[in-house]
Order: structure tokens, then sequence, then C-alpha cells
């Protein structure tokens, strides 16, 4: 299978004491990758890196072969990396429509083509398109967040722990959303500390430890693994 996002013996974070040592990791088109740890495991990091906000000290990522060495944030978006931080970070006093319209490259008719595919994928939104971001639910507000990084049309989709903060009903509406997302062809790395919900959507994930992979492999052999949360832990 082809690789969208491969990423070799990656150091990055501040010189003097790097949050990411030596990782390597690959993800695929048309699957999620969870990328499981604790907080101060690195997982931010490893995404900043990814998109261009964090220094890298050594090694490479590549998007579909393309070394993503030196380009900026905006360079890399679009080149196809879509990012959903953590915190949501939506635009509080834009409309609906208007953080979804502000995300996107691409001339006025293809853009609302766009919003009118994430608002069917998000029917909430649709029912809220004149609202202002900040009088929506958190459950909402994280579905806007991840319809706003997919306005960029990415061929790779970044998210840093959509489920922070919501109820575990919401958190299974969400995540069940990034399976669609995936069917697509679109490489997803979703790093989660919610090991369940992370892995009952992923086909393959990787768990970070200070800065390194632990253990890796396919989510179903991992599901079962009796020691995983202590591994997630760092323990």
């Amino acid at each position: 299978m082809s690789v969208a996002l491969d990423i070799r013996d990656l150091s990055a974070g501040p010189a003097v004491a790097p949050l990411i040592a030596g990782l390597s990791l690959e993800v695929r088109p048309g699957e999620i990758t969870a990328l499981l740890g604790a907080n101060g495991a690195g997982k931010s990091t490893l995404l900043k890196a990814i998109m261009g906000e964090t220094p890298v000290l050594s090694g490479s990522i590549l998007l579909h072969g393309t070394n993503l060495a030196g380009l900026a944030p905006r360079a890399r978006a679009r080149l196809g990396i879509g990012y959903c931080p953590a915190g949501r970070r939506v635009f509080p006093g834009m409309s609906v429509t208007d953080n979804l319209a502000v995300a996107s490259f691409a001339p006025i008719a293809e853009r609302t083509r766009l919003m009118d595919e994430a608002m069917a994928l998000f029917p909430q939104l649709a029912r809220y398109r004149n609202a202002p971001a900040w009088s929506l639910s958190g459950g909402q507000q994280q579905m806007l967040a991840i319809a706003r990084a997919l306005m960029a049309r990415p061929r790779l989709l970044l998210l840093d722990e959509p489920s922070l903060g919501l109820a575990p009903a919401l958190v299974d509406e969400v995540l069940a959303k990034l399976v669609d997302v995936a069917k697509s062809g679109m490489a997803v790395l979703l790093a989660e500390q919610n090991i369940g919900a992370a892995l009952s959507v992923a086909a393959r994930a990787a768990v970070l430890a200070r800065g390194r992979i632990a253990a890796e492999g396919d989510a179903a052999t991992l599901r079962q693994a009796a020691d995983l949360s202590r591994v997630v832990m760092g323990l």
C-alpha cells in the first residue's frame, strides 16, 4: 500500500531537550492511524512538526514523497495537510459559514461545494450555519473545527485530541465521522489519550512515550494487548 505520510528518524522540539527523538511512522491513504500517548508524550509536538510549527532538528517528513523540509505551514496546507489543533480554536465571533469559508483556497463555486460537503458530513452545522461559533456547544465546535480543516481539500488530516472535553456519546459521533473521511481516500493521523475511542475507529495505531514509539501495529491487535494502558501511560 502507498504511504501518504512518511516520517523517518525524526527529532523535533527545543534543541536542548528534543520532545521527539528518532521517531519513524507511516500513515497510509484511506486509513486512520491513532497516535496514542499520555500528556507530555509528544503527540502535539509531532503534529506541529508535521505542520511546520515546531523546529525539526533531524530526520525527514515526506508527504506523498515530497520532503516538507523548510516549508512554512501555509505551504504545507497548500500541499494537502489539514490541521485541527487541540482546543478547537474556532473563530468565536464569526458565523459557522464564515469559519468554513476563511479556511478555503478555492474559487467561490468550489468553496460553496466544499461547505455543502462539510455540512452534509456534520448536519448540525447546517442548522446553525449563520450562528456565531461561540454559541455552539463543545461538540458542535469540534465538528466545526474538523470541517474547517477539511475545507482545504487535504490529502492528510491531522487531529489533536478531538475527544477532549466531550461527553462519551459525542466522542463516538465525532470520531465516527472520521471513518467516513478516511473512506474517501484521505489519510488521517488521530492523536488521542482516549484509547478505546481511538482504537474503535483506527486501522493502525502507534503508542508514543517520552517522544519515541513504544508500540505499534494494527488497531485490533493492540486492542487485545493486556498492558496497553500501561504502555500508553509510559509506565
